[in-house]
């Protein structure tokens, strides 16, 4: 079946840590809670452009013969995300789940002083991260973490067993594994449930975590290339024109200004806050800025 780049529409999921106003990334979200997680490929996501209008991204994709394999989101935290960690794919089957989850964040907006959490300090390990949680309220579990100043333009890559946490202050685009696996280890207190137990199975105490420095290619800026995933920038001037290769599946994410995405007798809109799908096989598309404008390539090997 040949399918045409399609734009989908935002998912917003409710969290307890996230905020009312998403402006001027959104004017509505559709409800008067928090708002922590704007799912721009998830699988409930609609299809807004072309003859498929109206489908969900699961949809569409099972129709066409397989998952999309990248969940691309906006994290809008305006309190600290839950201390967590994330299973591997063999550590997630072992569970019962069909994939790990391993990810990568690129900020899109940072206040003076933002950090995120990356890892365990030096020498701590399970044992110690049972041992905080268990010590009342969380013990001292922020102090066995390894707490990095963010700014816009970074790019941090947190693979699977990695313990981590956002604090707020931050917008964040994530591109990571279609999974929701998370598994909560300390949250200051919520009422939420822990998956303490799972949670210390999965952890790593030394992992890939950190910042990654972008590499300037040609007409383009690699901002992290890994296993999963492989997320590049595009920045183009009024009117300015590009083809854009696409070697796997993958879609384009709208950060500044709006862009058509053109292929043959089709034309698609991006804006920011939003995805455009491009099916496998396509090969490349034509970028077309209206006026100077920014977005993201996210693709799957």
């Amino acid at each position: 079946m040949d399918v045409a780049p399609f734009r989908l529409k935002p998912w917003f999921s409710e969290r307890v840590w996230g905020k009312r106003d998403l402006r001027p990334w959104y004017a509505d979200t559709g409800t008067t809670e928090p708002v922590g997680e704007a799912w721009l490929t998830g699988p409930q996501c609609v299809v807004e452009t072309g003859p498929f209008a109206g489908r969900t991204l699961a949809s569409l994709a099972k129709e066409l013969g397989g998952e999309f394999p990248l969940l691309v989101k906006l994290l809008f935290p305006a309190e600290k995300l839950s201390v967590q960690v994330h299973p591997d794919d063999a550590q997630a089957q072992a569970l019962g789940e069909t994939r790990g989850k391993t990810e990568c964040w690129y900020v899109v907006e940072a206040e003076p002083g933002a950090v995120v959490a990356l890892g365990l300090k030096p020498g701590v390990d399970a044992a110690a991260v049972k041992a905080a949680v268990e010590n009342g309220a969380g013990g001292n579990m922020e102090s066995l973490l390894e707490w990095v100043p963010v700014s816009v333009g970074d790019m941090l890559f947190v693979d699977a067993g990695t313990v981590h946490a956002i604090g707020p202050g931050v917008v964040l685009l994530e591109t990571q594994q279609t999974s929701d696996v998370t598994y909560r280890l300390y949250d200051y207190g919520r009422p939420r449930e822990l998956h303490l137990e799972k949670g210390l199975q999965v952890i790593r105490p030394v992992t890939e975590a950190g910042k990654v420095a972008p590499r300037e290619m040609d007409g383009f800026t690699r901002l992290i290339e890994k296993r999963y995933f492989t997320v590049d920038r595009f920045d183009l001037e009024k009117m300015e024109e590009r083809r854009v290769e696409m070697a796997g599946p993958g879609c384009l994410v709208g950060v500044k200004g709006k862009v058509a995405i053109i292929t043959p007798g089709e034309e698609v809109e991006l804006e920011p806050g939003k995805a455009v799908v491009v099916p496998e096989g396509l090969g490349e598309v034509i970028v077309e800025a209206e006026r100077e404008s920014a977005l993201l390539r996210c693709v799957a090997p």
